[in-house]
């Protein structure tokens, strides 16, 4: 699943081909789309900003208009000279002079009053976006201690409500970095260790969301029975389902202690 640097990263790429313009044309492909009339509805109308939140992308119109998106595990925005050369099942095309915003394979886009936006509880119960430009640290930890705190601290980060960003990839190399064990409950976890979690990830998805290189990140994460990068061949690095969705954890059982 795409996570919050990923969408950053296309929100960065999508807003100068789009921001303060009204686009040349817009297109819905999907036959899903055949009766919404989105090209009749957003005529005229420019973008007035392109913003990310956790892994929701937001496509803000004048008037009142914004085109919602959450890609899930198959979704992609790009960038592209000819939206047709994908090969992939296309969504949406937003073209201005030779570019095209196109989306791809949805799951989740829709078309919501800016109202709606503010009120849609999937929306309105984000927690703090990790990659805000000011983090409210204060308000993540609010909303973990809130959680349940027998709940391991790597299930607890995926949760969109406590902080929003944080997938599964991030989970695993932000726990590792600040050596703490990803299966710890929760409640066991100081706050000085859970916002050592987050320092972690919020610098390395910073610079994954300007320039979209997150693999150079990965050092734990997909390496299941490989040395550990920092023990070396003294401890392996294991893998395990994790919570409800059983999202496969990685981690050093000899210094994530």
């Amino acid at each position: 699943m795409p996570e919050g640097d990923t969408i950053h990263y296309a929100a960065n790429r999508i807003r100068p081909v789009l921001e303060g313009h009204v686009p040349d044309e817009i297109l819905t492909p999907h036959p899903r789309f055949g009766r919404d009339r989105w090209p009749e509805r957003l005529a005229g109308r420019a973008v007035r900003s392109v913003d990310a939140h956790g892994k929701h992308l937001f496509l803000r119109f004048e008037g009142g208009l914004t085109i919602h998106s959450h890609l899930r595990m198959s979704g992609a925005w790009r960038v592209l000279d000819d939206p047709y050369r994908t090969g992939r099942s296309i969504w949406l095309i937003l073209r201005r002079g030779a570019r095209s915003v196109v989306q791809l394979n949805g799951p989740v886009l829709e078309l919501m009053t800016e109202s709606r936006t503010r009120f849609d509880q999937r929306l309105a119960g984000l927690g703090p976006d990790i990659l805000a430009p000011e983090l409210d640290t204060d308000r993540f930890l609010r909303r973990l201690r809130a959680d349940d705190p027998t709940r391991a601290i790597g299930d607890a980060l995926l949760d969109q409500r406590t902080i929003a960003g944080i997938g599964n990839m991030w989970k695993c190399e932000g726990c590792f970095e600040a050596r703490i064990d990803p299966w710890r409950a929760s409640g066991d976890v100081s706050d000085a260790e859970a916002l050592a979690i987050v320092a972690a990830c919020r610098p390395r998805m910073q610079r994954s969301a300007l320039d979209g290189y997150q693999d150079r990140f990965r050092r734990v994460y997909g390496a299941a029975g490989r040395p550990c990068p920092r023990c070396g061949a003294a401890s392996l690095i294991r893998s395990r389902g994790q919570g409800d969705d059983n999202r496969t954890t990685y981690w050093c059982p000899r210094c994530q202690t």
